[in-house]
């Protein structure tokens, strides 16, 4: 019997490891322990690589070099410092809500700006691929999945010409999206003078215990004046070639201005990382330019390499401080319990909530975990609606008339706590029309839940998503 006394005494020590180290995380703490549960020894040692908590120490020249950039993007832009002040007529009075976007993003909210929704990939791809060939000084891009398919060598044949003409290109790739890339696709580019870096590759940042934290980015920013940032990778899934998902819904935004500047600090942060290197720092990363236009835009980047979990809290103060409606699109929906709870406060209290969710998945654990979270969103008065045209990608919630997010961020505990994200919030009627535009027609290519019938779904059905939530905060 000693023998099981001293495996007890292993599954206590681990158990009581994971339960301290994730004190501040108890869905974690829940998800590894059932891990833990079902394979002992494995779950531990899954556990040690891939629940590590990454908090990148940032040395004292790195700091100063982060407090010289955004001195720089704060000299040059033209900041908003009160709710009066942003072109919206739904935002006056908003003290208490522009404190928290301006706090809790931990970026500015800039006024010079112009921005254009772009819907699905083949308009962003051309607009894209467009500012990728007037490009004059640099071009820097960012993209989880890079796919060495049509599209992709699309984009790689143009980044090569503008090498060639001797425009500064890096592009930077995440080793686990991007996880098929090889040296066939990226041989060309390096030849022509493209600097290519894999965000934490796959094997390095297994043994490293990144490997749980992908850069799910997706920004372009070309010559520092132009910049878009959404949900659209670049791979031939995204024009509808999936042969299972068939048509993809999603959407991307451009925008020039001083919001530029924001995502050009993002990129160049991730490249510092990535390269484990000096941050670039040539002439015109961040150039003087004309005011584009009088949108407001704030640039929010949240991840692991930040003391705050910037996207999760913005956008709880943005559905804490709803009054009239929230509409949200999302691939995957697993709430954090805040978030679940400001959306079922707000259609508990009368406000318009409403989410769209794909119909057909590109992954079943994760819609069985989302939809393990439906049930009590209807009770509190939240509207359903599955997405039946293709697959919906898009990363988009509007709340009231007085902002909008688009982004790479999915409403789910991975993108708010492990990822790498960036939102842009829109507070400019003219761009918050237009996402409202596509979301009404998203609604009439979708179908609404019909609660009682989704309450009548079968044993087996709930066995499944109780089987994914547990796991939910790991997806």
């Amino acid at each position: 019997m000693g023998w099981l006394a001293a495996i007890l005494l292993i599954f206590i020590f681990q158990a009581a490891t994971i339960l301290m180290l994730e004190h501040r995380r108890p869905a974690h703490a829940v998800a590894w322990l059932f891990i833990l549960f079902l394979v002992p020894v494995v779950g531990f040692a899954l556990y040690y690589f891939l629940a590590h908590e990454y908090r990148r120490r940032r040395s004292a020249r790195r700091r100063g070099a982060d407090e010289r950039m955004r001195a720089e993007l704060l000299a040059r832009s033209r900041t908003i410092e009160g709710p009066d002040d942003m072109a919206n007529a739904a935002f006056p009075g908003e003290e208490r809500l522009f404190r928290l976007l301006r706090k809790s993003g931990a970026a500015p909210i800039t006024g010079c700006n112009r921005s254009r929704v772009l819907t699905n990939a083949a308009e962003a791809y051309e607009a894209m691929l467009e500012a990728i060939r007037g490009a004059a000084r640099h071009i820097h891009f960012a993209s989880y999945i890079i796919r060495d398919d049509e599209t992709g060598r699309a984009f790689r044949e143009e980044l090569i010409a503008k090498a060639r003409q001797g425009v500064r290109i890096r592009l930077l790739y995440d080793g686990v999206g991007s996880y098929k890339l090889g040296s066939t696709y990226l041989r060309p580019l390096r030849e022509a003078g493209v600097s290519c870096a894999c965000f934490f590759p796959l094997r390095p940042s297994f043994m490293g215990r990144r490997f749980n934290y992908r850069n799910h980015r997706k920004i372009l920013v070309v010559d520092g004046t132009k910049g878009f940032v959404g949900g659209i990778n670049v791979g031939d899934e995204y024009l509808g070639k999936h042969p299972k998902l068939g048509f993809w819904r999603d959407t991307h935004l451009l925008v020039e201005g001083d919001a530029v500047y924001g995502l050009q600090e993002v990129f160049l942060k991730d490249w510092e990382l990535a390269t484990g290197g000096d941050r670039p720092d040539e002439p015109g990363l961040l150039p003087a330019h004309e005011c584009a236009g009088e949108e407001r835009i704030q640039i929010v980047a949240g991840g692991p390499d930040r003391k705050a979990d910037a996207i999760h809290e913005t956008l709880f103060a943005a559905f804490s401080a709803a009054k009239e409606r929230i509409w949200l699109a999302t691939p995957y929906f697993i709430p954090s319990p805040a978030l679940a709870m400001a959306l079922k406060t707000a259609a508990l209290g009368g406000l318009d909530v409403r989410l769209i969710i794909p119909l057909v998945p590109d992954t079943r654990v994760v819609l069985a975990a989302t939809l393990s979270y439906i049930e009590e969103m209807m009770e509190a008065g939240v509207r359903v609606w599955r997405y039946e045209r293709g697959f919906i990608h898009a990363k988009v919630a509007i709340v009231d008339r007085m902002l909008a997010s688009v982004g790479t961020a999915n409403l789910d505990l991975r993108s708010f706590f492990s990822n790498f994200e960036t939102n842009a919030y829109l507070f400019h009627p003219s761009a918050i029309d237009r996402l409202e535009r596509d979301f009404l027609q998203d609604l009439a290519d979708s179908r609404e839940l019909n609660p009682t019938s989704f309450r009548a779904r079968g044993r087996a059905s709930r066995f499944q998503e109780a089987l994914a939530r547990m796991l939910a905060p790991l997806l």
